[in-house]
């Protein structure tokens, strides 16, 4: 019986369905691994040894600019694998950049001679890999377009609006590393949303009191 096959059939249903012999394999090859939060799992330099499918937690892949701030790329969340991770192994290169963990996570981690076979010799796992690293590379040069061209507002109104609940439990200091500002900034400006009546602010809460305006602010800069 294969291990795990409950989080593969949870996270990854299209393994466990696909019917691949060549894909069966690498899933007994898969080890679980669980990470704790607020660890380095990779830094620029660093060999690619595994490819990650993350099955729990969240891990961020940023980059330090020039002036030491924290820039986030992107977020490798439940069910998907990371961008970095895959453009490595494809490319048979070091990490460019570092990824810690937000979160206690787990994740299913497949050495990557264990990848370059499947990737020749199966047709599933190839459109699986390629039409994740597609989709995830697309996000990231959104990411880097809003960065390089919106305002710090409407990054900021997009970013709050973008969350799932409301309050927002998210410090200043998070905000920031989203959106590759600095605390003080992204605290000068949710004070002014304060005060035109749009949030509420306290301690480690952000609260949306007129999602409508920060919705006609974004529409407004189009």
């Amino acid at each position: 019986m294969l291990k795990h096959a409950n989080a593969w059939k949870d996270q990854f249903p299209e393994f466990a369905g696909c019917g691949d012999a060549v894909v069966a394999q690498l899933m007994a090859a898969a080890t679980l691994v669980t990470v704790p939060a607020g660890q380095q799992v990779f830094y620029p330099g660093q060999a690619c040894d595994n490819y990650l499918l993350l099955l729990s937690g969240s891990v961020k892949a940023q980059i330090l600019s020039a002036d030491g701030r924290e820039v986030l790329l992107y977020r490798v969340l439940p069910g998907d694998s990371c961008v970095l991770t895959t453009s490595c192994l494809l490319g048979d290169s070091a990490y460019p950049a570092e990824g810690y963990t937000e979160t206690d996570i787990s994740a299913f981690a497949i050495p990557a001679h264990v990848f370059q076979r499947c990737l020749q010799q199966s047709a599933f796992f190839r459109e699986f890999v390629f039409r994740n690293f597609s989709g995830r590379l697309a996000d990231v040069i959104k990411r880097m377009a809003a960065l390089s061209f919106a305002s710090i507002d409407q990054r900021l109104a997009q970013t709050l609006l973008a969350e799932k609940t409301n309050p927002i439990r998210k410090t200043h200091q998070e905000l920031a590393l989203e959106l590759g500002s600095v605390r003080e900034v992204v605290s000068r400006h949710l004070k002014r949303f304060e005060s035109l009546g749009w949030l509420n602010l306290s301690r480690g809460s952000i609260e949306i009191v007129d999602a409508a305006a920060l919705r006609d602010m974004l529409s407004a800069g189009d």
